[in-house]
């Protein structure tokens, strides 16, 4: 699943795609209307620490956080972090492994060691690659960023918790998220937004 660049694909098109090919795909889509993964602006900082504060919770304890955090970190830039201190960031509800974490990541987007507007050109592979340099970054956490920080269209997180829970849910009970996502190709990125909607 190569890069692309950001925004150079059509959400219709993908729509179309699924509907056609896959009819729990043509469910969801008629269910819950056009994918809204292309419409976010360009903000891979405060994506990236988003996907950091999400590892392993609910959507709901994931933007429990975020509030609380924005209310120590207004403007959610690198430089407002790197005044932060760990324990600072704790208090929002972090723990201290992500503190350590946004805070890394926000010294090296701050210093220039990484550069996040760069990387949107670069492939999907070398992305993650480049992320999980960051200790505390792993597969997920880069895959949700190609996701929602690089509207990278043809994303699939095996290892989603989510996702391995709805296939089940609309395949039944035996079904594997890598075979039935076989037929969403080049799109799975949609095919995902729609997954973690049954669940929301």
């Amino acid at each position: 699943m190569e890069g692309a660049q950001i925004q150079s694909w059509d959400v219709h098109d993908a729509e179309q795609h699924l509907r056609q090919s896959c009819s729990v795909m043509a469910r969801l889509i008629a269910q819950y209307g056009p994918c809204l993964i292309a419409d976010s602006e360009f903000s891979p900082f405060q994506t990236l620490v988003g996907s950091i504060i999400s590892q392993r919770l609910s959507v709901k304890a994931g933007n429990t956080i975020k509030h609380r955090l924005q209310a120590i970190v207004s403007d959610f830039t690198p430089a407002s972090f790197v005044a932060k201190s760990p324990d600072e960031l704790r208090a929002a509800g972090l723990s201290s492994a992500k503190a350590r974490t946004i805070v890394e990541l926000a010294k090296r987007v701050s210093d220039g060691r990484l550069n996040l507007e760069a990387i949107q050109d670069a492939a999907d592979a070398d992305v993650i690659t480049r992320l999980a340099d960051i200790p505390g970054i792993g597969q997920w956490t880069a895959e949700m960023f190609l996701i929602f920080g690089l509207h990278r269209p043809n994303v699939l997180s095996l290892g989603d918790a989510g996702l391995q829970r709805a296939t089940r849910l609309l395949f039944g009970d035996n079904a594997k998220l890598d075979s039935v996502s076989s037929v969403w190709n080049p799109y799975c990125s949609v095919a995902s937004w729609y997954l973690w909607r049954v669940l929301d």
